[in-house]
């Protein structure tokens, strides 16, 4: 049980370091595997409060500290975050499904196929919101190349997917190596180290003794 809380937490806190500025590469971060694998390993209600929390607040620490603006609201904040927080509860979502017993393959293919969600509902959620066209062809547009002087969108789509399958290969990694070491069987060296290595069993019965061999005190019978 402790390292089922242990690498969840872990998690977290590496996180949250990662999201200051200059931390990590440009559109590198651990959010995408802090989603997936909470709803993997982590208790239904847990899997939801933890990284939503977490992403809620360091969201609103960051925009205040460092990207804080003339024109920042609450209501701004809520609107454009709007469709990151959706792609995240796809993620947790999907993390539920799969569940933490299938196969490390599995899970890996999992933490990537959130992080192509992620980028697709994010994207389109920009597309809603920004001065694309309103058509397939914009919606195409907002998936690949993005707005004029802006960095091309489908860098973004690398960074997301590169660092998505990166941090969920290390979490899935490490919970399948604790759950190894927690089933792994218990040996003579170890009982010996804890000092309970049972008396050895000869398989021979201890002889009865008589009356007058137990207490010298008793006549034996003839």
């Amino acid at each position: 049980m402790k390292s089922k809380v242990l690498c969840p937490l872990a998690l977290v806190i590496i996180f949250a370091l990662s999201r200051w500025p200059g931390a990590m590469p440009w559109n590198f971060s651990a959010a995408y595997a802090l989603c997936f694998c909470a709803g993997l390993y982590l208790p239904r209600r847990l899997a939801w409060t933890i990284p939503l929390g977490v992403m809620a607040l360091t969201d609103l620490l960051l925009t205040f500290l460092c990207f804080h603006t003339t024109d920042y609201s609450l209501l701004n904040f809520i609107r454009d975050q709007a469709p990151n927080y959706v792609a995240y509860a796809v993620l947790i979502g999907l993390g539920c499904a799969l569940g933490g017993k299938r196969s490390f393959f599995t899970l890996l293919g999992g933490g990537l196929l959130g992080a192509c969600l992620f980028y697709l509902i994010s994207n389109t959620g920009c597309w809603f919101s920004m001065g694309y066209e309103k058509t397939l062809a914009g919606w195409f547009r907002a998936l690949t190349t993005g707005m004029p002087g802006y960095p091309p969108t489908w860098e973004f789509f690398r960074g997301t997917l590169l660092s998505g399958g990166i941090f969920s290969a290390l979490f899935v990694g490490a919970m399948k190596l604790s759950e190894a070491l927690d089933e792994a069987p218990v040996t003579e060296e170890d009982e010996e180290e804890a000092g309970e290595k049972p008396e050895p069993d000869t398989g021979e019965a201890e002889p009865s003794l008589s009356p007058a061999a137990a207490d010298p005190g008793v006549p034996a019978s003839s």
